[in-house]
């Protein structure tokens, strides 16, 4: 599970990635004419505290990700829109307990003294949806922006021993303290867009809020090999700002040719 974790999450980066340098080339138009269709192309950065059950898990988390849609000549918006998250603020206590020896420390196959971190990581991917209402805004493509988003997240414990090796910690006895969780995403995002009526200074920013209705993916916590692992569903919510550099990709205006 760990392998197809870290596939689907170099998969979705690559694929942001390409979208976004695929769009890299764009003509020059003016936007304060009217409403326009463009493809959206998007990186973005999110602050994210958590609440309900990843609150036990986990503190903050960093967001990074992007946006691939069209906005319609409606002020719809349309597209996929991901994240890879991560962050150390990791709240699972005890989980190398029987691991540590008398003196306090956690030895490798050697018997050196090990480095294990521990650190919060995730990722989601949506469908999407949002509008744009031309409210104190310079033109009519830009104003107050509300989006709705489904899909699928996944979160875990990542374990990292450095230059060590500690044998009851690698490779596949990982699963066993990842906490490896996943299931169906909800978000809902409030803000303000905005296009510029001319260049490349077009972003869009707000808070939104991530609902995770989850499962425990794993059937064992080796730190806790008598408790039972639980299968109800999880609430795992997050929450935070947004802010987004935008790409519109607008067709090239015909040149126009005069003859005396």
């Amino acid at each position: 599970m760990n392998l197809h974790f870290m596939k689907t999450r170099k998969l979705l980066a690559l694929g942001l990635f390409s979208f976004l340098i695929s769009g890299a080339v764009f003509g020059q138009r003016n936007v304060s004419d009217s409403i326009i269709g463009t493809p959206w192309i998007a990186v973005h950065y999110g602050l994210n505290g958590t609440a309900g059950d990843l609150a036990d898990r986990y503190g903050l988390f960093n967001h990074i990700g992007g946006f691939a849609g069209y906005k319609t000549r409606r002020n719809w918006v349309y597209g996929i829109d991901g994240s890879f998250m991560f962050g150390s603020d990791v709240r699972v206590n005890g989980l190398f307990d029987h691991l540590i020896d008398s003196k306090g420390n956690i030895t490798d196959q050697n018997g050196d003294i090990a480095i294990v971190r521990v650190l919060n990581r995730g990722f989601y991917v949506d469908a999407n949806v949002g509008k744009i209402f031309p409210v104190l805004s310079p033109n009519k493509n830009s104003g107050i922006y509300v989006s709705l988003g489904a899909g699928y997240l996944a979160h875990k414990i990542r374990v990292e021993t450095q230059d060590h090796v500690v044998p009851q910690i690698e490779l596949e006895y990982r699963k066993g303290y990842d906490r490896f969780t996943s299931g169906l995403n909800l978000q809902q995002f409030v803000g303000y867009s905005f296009m510029a009526n001319q260049g490349v200074f077009n972003f869009y920013g707000g808070f939104y809020i991530q609902e995770g209705f989850t499962y425990n993916q794993r059937t064992i916590f080796f730190d806790q090999p008598d408790v039972e692992v639980p299968t109800d569903m999880r609430l795992d919510i997050q929450y935070g700002f947004k802010l987004a550099w935008m790409i519109p990709i607008y067709k090239r205006m015909p040149k126009e040719f005069y003859y005396n």
